[in-house]
């Protein structure tokens, strides 16, 4: 670690420092703001890729709001009865207990920043597949 890094303040996140993990709806996931680093309390922020050539479990949240961005590839998502091309630069809203899904056909990961309000948990995801 340089010394610049050093005296950095703690409330700075370094993504690159993060650790990942698969959430219950396969996607691969780097959570960056949110329980449990105790950095923020009433929402959460996780960068998400979906590996080429998969897709996640269609699922629903009881109680968390989510909002999607997509910062690269391409892809298809499912939202309720609905399905549309995603891509760098879309941005979604999904209501608690609505259905989603993400499809990535593509040759490149689809990553996207998703948001959640109340704060993601693997308790409140109810897989529907």
């Amino acid at each position: 670690m340089s010394g610049s890094d050093r005296d950095r303040p703690g409330w700075i996140v370094e993504t690159a420092r993060r650790g990942s993990f698969t959430t219950r709806d396969g996607s691969v996931v780097r959570e960056l703001v949110g329980p449990p680093s105790e950095t923020a309390v009433n929402q959460s922020l996780a960068e998400a890729t979906v590996a080429p050539g998969s897709e996640t479990i269609a699922h629903h949240h009881r109680t968390s709001e989510e909002i999607y961005h997509f910062v690269s590839g391409a892809g298809r998502m499912r939202l309720g009865d609905q399905e549309a091309q995603v891509r760098a630069g879309d941005t979604v809203a999904i209501a608690p207990g609505t259905p989603h899904k993400l499809y990535n056909p593509g040759p490149e990961p689809l990553v996207l920043l998703c948001s959640c309000a109340p704060p993601y948990s693997d308790g409140d995801t109810v897989p529907l597949e």
